[in-house]
């Protein structure tokens, strides 16, 4: 165990009691797990789909709360982050979107909804992604009362992480963040380490319910995944992110007073401050002149969630030019440029994963055939 140590939040109620914060408070809540269940597994148990199922239920219980907003002319009269109350988005909503950005809109919309097996398997992965996080470094769990205090926290654990990546150390759980085409976007990459030829490599982390690995649509989003957080990560340390970007989009406040909690651990850190605002700005002089370099190499790791082995891994390459357009495609819909759109007809056989194929529009006006949804026989040869 290093000695470096990862801080943590959680939110203080009015009471004194702790609580878990929010992702708004905490200013980086990324899943940095796969968000979708084995394709594999949906396919080859498939049987229970033909059943009343959770999206049957959902139409059910939740009526006109499921309908989408009306679009005038191709465009809706606010934009979904205004419709949505989102200050920014993260990683993992565009994520979403190059799977199916329909059923991303659905999942906003109806909060809350995420079937046990799901969940299930998201948590397996995230205490899978916890006990990798403390092989590198403990974590300490401060108390914090307001959005400004969670953003130091995480603002203090890049200022930790940065030296130990200087001298070459292997670091978990790094947070980034970053206006791309004029929307703020968080994230948090799971590993960043140099390789035996001196690269900086990104490591994402990706485990599997079954022992195999995914299809190569799944494949495609986690490769979309890691070149998006080698954009906005090589921007960081180039200079290009500014606090006055960050202020404007997130509404924080630099000049309010940290907590005593907060102030405390900072002075442990050896880190003299006392507002967000002098933290911010110590965090962009250290990113631009620590001399730490973009990201060389990406790589992908699939793992077993049961047994831990390793199922594969894969060497991604980053490709700007069509990370870019992605970007702009997927913020074309935040911004209200543009209707949500569903998979076409040759990914259709995604809409069995789906828990909103029964109440689906896109599926409905794009006349997508039911047999999508129908099991799959498999005929013994």
């Amino acid at each position: 165990m290093q000695g470096l140590c990862s801080i943590q939040s959680c939110a203080m109620a009015e009471t004194g009691e702790e609580e878990t914060v929010s992702a708004e408070a905490s200013g980086f809540s990324d899943l940095s797990d796969s968000e979708f269940l084995d394709l594999e597994d949906t396919q080859e148990s498939s049987m229970s789909l033909s059943e009343p199922g959770p999206s049957s239920a959902l139409s059910e219980k939740h009526g006109n709360l499921i309908s989408l907003p009306t679009w005038k002319g191709g465009l809706d009269v606010s934009s979904p982050m205004e419709r949505f109350h989102l200050k920014y988005l993260y990683v993992t909503d565009l994520c979403t979107q190059n799977w199916c950005e329909q059923q991303m809109v659905y999942e906003k919309e109806l909060p809350g909804f995420l079937t046990p097996e799901k969940s299930a398997v998201l948590d397996t992965g995230a205490s899978i992604h916890l006990a990798r996080e403390l092989e590198v470094h403990d974590l300490v769990t401060v108390p914090v009362t307001t959005k400004e205090d969670a953003w130091a926290i995480k603002f203090l654990n890049i200022l930790s992480m940065i030296p130990t990546l200087q001298s070459e150390g292997r670091i978990r759980e790094f947070p980034v963040f970053g206006e791309v085409e004029g929307v703020f976007l968080v994230g948090v990459i799971d590993e960043l380490h140099y390789t035996a030829r001196g690269e900086l490599e990104l490591a994402e982390l990706k485990t599997r319910r079954r022992p195999v690995l995914p299809m190569n649509a799944q494949k495609n989003k986690d490769r979309f995944q890691v070149n998006l957080y080698k954009y906005i990560f090589d921007a960081m340390v180039q200079g290009k992110v500014t606090t006055a970007s960050l202020i404007y989009h997130t509404k924080l406040h630099p000049e309010k007073p940290l907590g005593p909690s907060v102030l405390r651990h900072a002075r442990q850190g050896g880190f003299s401050v006392k507002s967000l605002g002098d933290l911010m700005e110590l965090v962009y002089l250290t990113l631009t002149l620590s001399d730490l370099p973009v990201i060389d190499s990406l790589k992908i790791e699939y793992i077993h969630q049961e047994t831990a082995t390793v199922l594969g891994t894969e060497i991604v390459a980053f490709e700007e030019k069509e990370v870019r357009r992605k970007v702009q495609h997927y913020l074309a819909y935040w911004m209200g440029h543009r209707e949500p759109q569903g998979v076409d007809v040759e990914e259709a056989w995604k809409c069995r994963a789906c828990n909103y194929a029964d109440i689906c529009e896109w599926r409905k006006g794009s006349r997508l055939p039911n047999s999508v949804l129908e099991p799959q026989v498999k005929i013994a040869k």
